[in-house]
Order: structure tokens, then sequence, then C-alpha cells
């Protein structure tokens, strides 16, 4: 049997960082890759708030490349519907996020904390930079 959680062909199928963060199930890490899991690879993660995010990641930036944030409902008939809030704070504003949204955060840019107030269905978000390594200016 073939273990699908390694990664074989620059194909990734599962979470290849520390899930350590995600504790209590609010939060499903679904998909990691960099250049650690996949030589050559820039920094992409998939994850699914599945109820109410209380903490956040803190504020922060990256020094080595820009990030986009995408979030996106889960309603297929409604794709535009976040189904839920997102708060999401960029450069010190506030922004409320209630439909399916990418967000361009340039290099050095501070963001965080980031919270989901409202989850009506699973909630997907992406984010991923042009980076072999995910880092944050000195946490990681």
């Amino acid at each position: 049997m073939t273990d699908l959680s390694t990664p074989r062909d620059n194909i990734v199928k599962g979470y290849h960082a520390d899930t350590s963060k995600f504790v209590g199930g609010a939060i499903s890490p679904v998909l990691f890759m960099d250049s650690n899991s996949v030589p050559g690879s820039f920094y992409a993660e998939y994850i699914i708030y599945q109820r109410v995010v209380d903490g956040s990641p803190p504020e922060h930036s990256h020094d080595d490349s820009d990030e986009i944030l995408m979030f996106f409902g889960t309603d297929p008939e409604r794709p535009h519907d976040l189904c839920g809030e997102i708060e999401v704070w960029i450069d010190g504003k506030k922004h409320t996020l209630t439909e399916s949204a990418m967000i361009f955060v340039p290099k050095g840019v501070k963001h965080c904390p980031l919270y989901a107030r409202r989850v009506d269905r699973p909630i997907g978000m992406i984010s991923t930079a042009p980076a072999q390594y995910y880092s944050r200016d000195g946490i990681e």
C-alpha cells in the first residue's frame, strides 16, 4: 500500500508542516507544501475553518515575499457567499469579509490578527507566497 501523505512526483496529499497550532478541531489543516516537502516548490497552504476561532496568528510580516490570502465559502449554490465572517487586519486596518475574497499582502506589510467570527458552513482558506519556505519576520 502506498502512503498518500508522502510527497511523490511533486504531488502533496497531506499537511507537511507542524499541526500543533490547530488544536480543538475548529481548524482542519488539509494541505501544505514548501521546499521541505517538494524541493524547489514555493509555499502554499489550505485549511478549513469548521467553527468560530478565538485564537489568531500574531501580527507579522514576511520580509522575503508577498503573500496572497484566499477565503471562500463552501455552498455550491452560492459560491460567493462566505457562509460566515472573517475578520482580518492588514497594515493596522480591520477588514470584515462576508463574501469569498482574495487579499494581496505586499512583502513587509504587517497583517493579522485573523479571526473566524462566524462560521455557518465550513470556510476554506488558501495562503500562498513565492517563497520556498514559510517564515514570519523572525517568529518562524
